[in-house]
């Protein structure tokens, strides 16, 4: 008998817990974006690189993004290092275009990776590097808003012919 209740016991607790971890269907609403949406938040970061202010830029990235940047060795996990690593970078006068891009979307995230060249001013006084770089851009809504919460940036690892 007491076998039994025991058994009982334990099929009780499984039985909880296998009811525990259940899902109920998700309330939780997806912000729509379409890909020329996606498309258009590389452009508005893009344009706010040619304002030439680092607080424009900032403000693109939520206050948690971590960024990746191509000519930092540094992670950037907050708006203060984000804004500091663009101070430096902005003062290269950047314009980016996009080469090749794939553009996804999920409930409440899109992502846009690629390649891109970034035109800069170059070291010496009136030169121009040209900069090819893969990235990679995850965005989410966040207060009304679309903001980058992770961008990766590499210089490509081979010439390029």
């Amino acid at each position: 008998m007491i076998r039994l209740n025991a058994l009982a016991c334990v099929i009780a607790i499984i039985g909880a817990c296998g009811t525990a971890g259940a899902q109920t269907p998700s309330t939780m609403t997806c912000t729509p974006i379409t890909q020329q949406e996606v498309a258009a938040l590389f452009d508005r970061w893009n344009a706010s690189l040619a304002t030439h202010d680092a607080d424009k830029v900032t403000a693109n990235y939520a206050p948690d993004a971590v960024l990746l940047a191509t000519v930092s060795n540094q992670p950037r996990t907050n708006s203060a290092e984000i804004k500091d690593y663009f101070e430096h970078f902005l003062k290269r006068d950047p314009q980016g275009t996009i080469d090749t891009r794939t553009i996804r979307i999920g409930c409440n995230e899109a992502t846009d990776v690629g390649t891109y060249t970034f035109k800069l001013s170059g070291r010496a006084p009136g030169t121009t590097d040209i900069v090819k770089a893969r990235y990679s851009f995850i965005y989410e809504p966040r207060d009304g808003k679309w903001v980058i919460v992770h961008h990766h940036s590499s210089a490509m690892p081979e010439p390029v012919q």
